[in-house]
């Protein structure tokens, strides 16, 4: 079976292209995806040939980990049928082309995707493109609520990211966090909690501090806002080496925590606030384009500062 797919060659060379599919198996769903997220931050380093040496990476390669899309077969051992809608964390389901292998690393940038049944959470139809952001909405619940995990009452940066996490604070039932930007821009769209420039905000006894920026230049001012044994959590995904003053660290005491990817229990977690109304997505998808106009796109996430998520649409390429 083909299927197109975004499909990156090497940093900055990406175009709609052709691929095939491998077989389904017993405990296969075959995917006929309708939205497709564009990550701004592990995508964006793919992209830009920034990323770290990361197991399974290589160019050609498809993109994507934020899909949403319809079951158009499913295997005797899924316990899925036809018809169902389900959210895809990418899939490695690509053939090698006559030049070779096409790796699928994230692999959920494409209209058809074959992946075990175990992946995927089904979602409400109702959820239309926004059931692309349940990936991004799962890895900040997964910061929130992960082990030893305290709530943020400071967040930095109001991207995407920033704004699930402050919504997932909330939605968990602890008080709303203070929010920080530097852009401007993105000071507007808060939904029950403060956002401001740093420099307005004078406080400096935050127990929680979550960084969502990915800014590599933060520790020590963030440090410096932090209480006695208060924690800065890394929340972003960050490619420099990282660096902080020892003395103002050791005279708080502070506490340093790294929030990797979200794991199975959150999709399922987030997935139930989402349907009981507790957690919206709403506000969150600025930007949308034909995936025959691809290239297009990922400029536009990457580069424009007033692109909160791009979601390519598949149903309109078909």
């Amino acid at each position: 079976m083909q299927t197109d797919a975004i499909i990156l060659s090497e940093p900055r060379q990406l175009a709609l292209g052709q691929v095939g599919l491998k077989p389904a198996g017993p405990g296969d769903l075959v995917v006929r995806i309708a939205q497709s997220g564009i990550s701004t931050g592990t995508e964006k380093l793919f992209w830009s040939g920034e990323m770290p040496p990361f197991p399974g990476m290589g160019y050609p390669l498809v993109p994507g980990y934020e899909a949403t899309g319809e079951v158009i077969e499913a295997g005797r051992e899924t316990g899925f049928k036809p018809g169902e809608r389900v959210f895809v964390p990418g899939a490695n389901c690509f053939q090698p082309s006559e030049q070779g292998p096409v790796f699928g690393l994230f692999g959920g940038a494409a209209r058809h995707l074959v992946t075990d049944a175990k992946r995927v959470t089904r979602i409400d139809p109702g959820m239309g493109a926004e059931g692309a952001l349940l990936a991004l909405a799962a890895t900040a619940r997964h910061a929130v609520a992960g082990p030893n995990a305290t709530p943020p009452d400071l967040i930095v940066g109001h991207g995407v990211l920033g704004r699930l996490i402050a919504r997932i604070t909330i939605a968990m039932g602890a008080p709303a966090p203070q929010v920080w930007d530097t852009n401007p821009s993105r000071l507007a769209g808060a939904q029950g909690y403060d956002v401001c420039l740093p420099q307005d905000d004078s406080r400096r006894d935050y127990t929680c501090i979550m960084d969502a920026s990915g800014a590599e230049d933060l520790l020590d001012q963030l440090i410096g806002r932090v209480a006695k044994g208060g924690e800065v959590v890394l929340a972003g995904f960050y490619t420099k080496p990282l660096q902080f003053s020892f003395v103002p660290a050791f005279m708080r005491e502070a506490r340093l925590r790294v929030a990797a990817e979200w794991q199975p229990d959150d999709l399922i977690a987030t997935r139930d606030l989402i349907e009981a109304s507790a957690l919206s997505l709403g506000g969150l998808i600025t930007h949308h384009a034909n995936t025959a106009d691809a290239a297009r796109a990922y400029e536009t996430a990457f580069s424009n500062p007033d692109c909160l998520k791009m979601i390519l649409d598949w149903e309109a390429h078909s």
